[in-house]
Formats: structure tokens, C-alpha cells, sequence
């Protein structure tokens, strides 16, 4: 068996939530494999709403094993407020879901490292969440992190060895975190005990496996190719490696044992946080594309910046992430406009270029191609033969721009708004 592999294509908050738990009927097993708590996964079903930071979308179907693999990064006390909101909606996950040891843990002086960075970076900030990822993935290139398996292994004198490295770093830098650490820092290790409850694995064994036994497993990723931190637009990236690579180095699986690569992208483009974003909106048309997205953070609550679609930047990412199906989501947030504008070529200095550059500044201008709107409500759509002709053209611009067939559309937030097109278009 291959694992297959389902990722963002832009900039993060694409409805990964939503596909992992439509398609995880058809797996054995979903494995997360990188990103820490500052990425939330929206799902929608039965009346009910629920957001997930750490653990895999698969959870909710059945009995369906769940993995935390080796490259995301851990709060505990962020993931027993999560646990135990999902054991109280009824969705008990001691027995379905496993960690593996070697995630490595966010610190609560990793908290304050992060706000301390940010708030040294003046105009420069970032716009990171402050939840402490990107301080725990220093640490873990810095070959001085803890991980989940150090628990079970004189923990004690390991986390105040880092604790007491980075209270140095803030006196260093004069950062003031008055009680902050005390307030934090007793709840964490309470939270710490209630990770022992579940199952801690070598999960490069397990899933390896897995595979050899021939179940089929689902790798999840959070935020998106754009944010990548050797790929996306760079410095105002994630701390981790969001493409496909990255499934193989967050799980412990081989190359060779990738199967298909689910690309999901927005109908249209939103970022949050600080960053170069050549298709932005800052009209009346931006707003309506928020407003009618409800595009704000799941997690953070922070509104999006929205604009066109980026098919230069699609093309980018389709093409490291070898994707072999598309998947397009929020297609109804464009149900009433007359006119949708997609950007399929920069202009730089004076010349166009249909590839993703070096670096993204204000010289870069995107270059527009315009086609009808469909004004027509899909929410209630149960079949692409109900599509509406212009809405099939637009799909069939996409797919001719992006050279990969669109596999599933989303129409609305709930799991039953999907449809999963015929097998002429894998």
C-alpha cells in the first residue's frame, strides 16, 4: 500500500479539516505529520461545529486509528483543552488516537520566546500566532529540544536544563515575562501527566507497518505550500516544511511509498498575517470575499486578507508537491459575482513571466485574466450535473491553467456540501 497525501496549496486555511474527514471513510489510518497548535482544521457535520489544532480531522470517523507523527510539535496543555472538549462532545480519543515519541514538546518558556522575538522584530513582525512553534523547532534543529518520549526518560532534570536556557535568553534580551511562566507553567506539567494516557508509539514502525500489512493510511498536513520554509515567500514562512517532502521526513516513510497527492486550494486567495500577497483586495470586493468566506482565523480569529485567485503561485506549488488530483474549495463564496478575475501571469520590470520568482515584492503585478461569474447559489448542489455552465467553464480554465484534474468541490462548510466528481475527471 502507498500513502497518500492531502496538503494546502496556498497560504494556509485552504479546508484541509474538512477533506481529511470526507475522505477518511476510504482509510485505515490518518496521520498528521507536521505543524504545531497555531494551525486550526474546521469541520462541519450534524449541526455541529468542531475546531482541531493537534489532532488528525480524521478522529471523528469511527473506529479509524489516528497518528501524531514525529514532525509536528506539541503543547500539552493546548492538546488536554482539546482532548478533553472532543471526550465531552462524546468523541472519546484514548483509544484511537497514538503519538509518536519523537514530537517534540513546546515549552511554556518557548511561549515567551516566541512573543519576545516578535516583539523585537518592530515593523518587521512575522505575524506568528504565538503559540511557541517556531522557538520549538529552533530547538529541535538546534539538537537541544525535548520530545514526547522524554517524558518517560528523567524528564525532570532534561526540562529545567531547558528551561533554565531559555530564562537566560530573555534576560538576555530584557524581556519582562513578570509571573507568565509561573501561571503557565504548573497547568503544563498537570497536562503532561494526561499525555501518558494515550498511546506513545515509534510511529516510523507502526506506519511502515501498517503498509506491509496493506492498510492504507491518510497523511495530513497543516498550513500551507506557501508558508513552506524553504519553498513558500520567505521570511514570512512557517517553521516547518510543508509540502510533500515533508510527509516523508514527519512520518518516517520512504519517497517510494507515496501514492496520491491531494492538492487543496481556495476558488479565490486569503492570507493572514504579514507577508507579500500580489492578488490582494483592498476594496469593496476584498471585503465581500471575507465576509461572505467568513474568513477569519479558526484558531486565532484573525480576518484574512482575501483576494483572486493565483495561478502562478498554483502552478508553484502543484508542481513541487507532484499533485495528482485537485481539490477546490469555498467555490460558493463567488456565487453572486458578476465578474471573477484570475491571475495567470506576474509582471516584473516590465516583463510577464508565468513563473513563481525568487522573491515576491511590490514590483511584482499580477497580470489578469477575466471570466463571467455563474450567479447562481450551489450550497444545495448534490451533483456537478446541476453545475452551472459558466461555473464549468471556470473549472475547466482552472484545470487547463494547472495541468491536474479538479477531483472533488466544496460548496459550503458542511461535509455534506461536497461533491466528488465522476471518474472521467481523475
Amino acid at each position: 500500500m502507498k500513502v497518500d497525501v492531502l496538503l494546502g496549496l496556498q497560504w494556509g486555511d485552504e479546508g484541509k479539516g474538512k477533506i481529511v474527514d470526507v475522505l477518511t471513510p476510504a482509510y485505515d489510518v490518518v496521520a498528521r505529520f507536521q505543524g504545531g497548535p497555531n494551525a486550526g482544521h474546521t469541520l462541519e457535520f450534524e449541526g455541529s461545529k468542531y475546531i482541531l489544532r493537534s489532532i488528525p480531522s480524521g478522529i471523528f470517523q469511527g473506529g479509524k486509528k489516528n497518528i501524531i507523527g514525529n514532525g509536528v510539535v506539541i503543547d500539552p496543555l493546548l492538546f488536554r483543552q482539546e482532548a478533553e472538549a472532543l471526550a465531552a462532545a462524546g468523541h472519546e480519543l484514548t483509544q484511537r488516537l497514538a503519538i509518536s515519541k519523537k514530537t517534540h514538546l513546546i515549552l511554556p518558556t518557548h511561549r515567551l520566546l516566541d512573543a519576545a522575538y516578535e516583539a523585537a522584530k518592530g515593523d518587521g513582525k512575522i505575524g506568528t500566532t504565538g503559540k511557541g512553534i517556531g522557538p520549538a523547532y529552533a530547538d529541535k534543529v538546534g539538537r537541544c529540544g525535548l520530545r514526547v518520549g522524554d517524558i518517560l526518560h528523567d524528564f525532570d532534570a532534561r526540562y529545567k536544563a531547558a528551561k533554565d536556557r531559555h530564562k537566560a535568553i530573555l534576560h538576555s534580551i530584557g524581556y519582562d515575562y513578570g509571573r507568565r511562566l509561573e501561571d503557565i507553567e504548573t497547568e503544563w506539567l498537570e497536562a503532561l501527566d494526561y499525555l501518558k494516557r494515550f498511546e506513545l508509539i515509534d510511529s516510523e514502525h507502526v506506519i511502515n507497518q501498517y503498509l506491509r500489512e496493506g492498510k492504507s493510511v491518510l497523511a495530513e498536513g497543516a498550513q500551507g505550500t506557501m508558508l513552506d520554509l524553504d519553498f513558500g515567500s520567505y521570511p514570512f514562512v512557517t517553521s516547518s516544511n510543508t509540502v510533500c517532502a515533508g510527509c516523508c521526513t514527519g512520518l518516517g516513510v520512504p519517497p517510494s511509498a507515496i501514492g496520491e497527492v491531494y492538492g487543496i486550494f481556495k476558488a479565490y486567495c486569503t492570507r493572514v498575517g504579514s507577508g507579500p500577497f500580489p492578488t490582494e483586495l483592498f476594496d469593496e470586493m476584498g471585503e465581500t470575499l471575507c465576509r461572505k468566506g467568513n474568513e477569519y482565523g479558526s484558531v486565532t480569529g484573525r480576518k484574512r486578507r482575501c483576494g483572486w485567485i493565483d495561478l502562478v503561485a498554483l502552478r508553484y506549488a502543484i508542481r513541487i508537491n507532484g499533485v495528482t488530483r485537485l481539490i477546490m474549495m469555498k467555490s460558493d463564496v463567488l456565487d453572486a459575482f458578476d465578474l471573477i478575475r484570475a491571475c495567470v501571469a506576474y509582471r516584473i520590470d516590465g516583463k510577464e513571466t508565468r513563473d513563481f520568482p525568487y522573491e515576491i515584492n511590490d514590483a511584482v503585478e499580477p497580470v489578469y485574466a477575466e471570466l463571467p461569474g455563474w450567479k447562481t447559489p450551489m450550497g444545495k448542489m448534490k451533483s456537478e450535473k446541476e453545475f452551472p455552465g459558466a461555473f464549468n467553464n471556470y473549472i475547466s480554465f482552472l484545470e487547463d491553467e494547472l495541468g491536474v484534474p479538479i477531483w472533488i468541490i466544496s460548496l459550503g462548510p458542511d461535509r455534506e456540501q461536497t461533491i466528488i466528481r465522476n471518474e472521467n475527471h481523475q
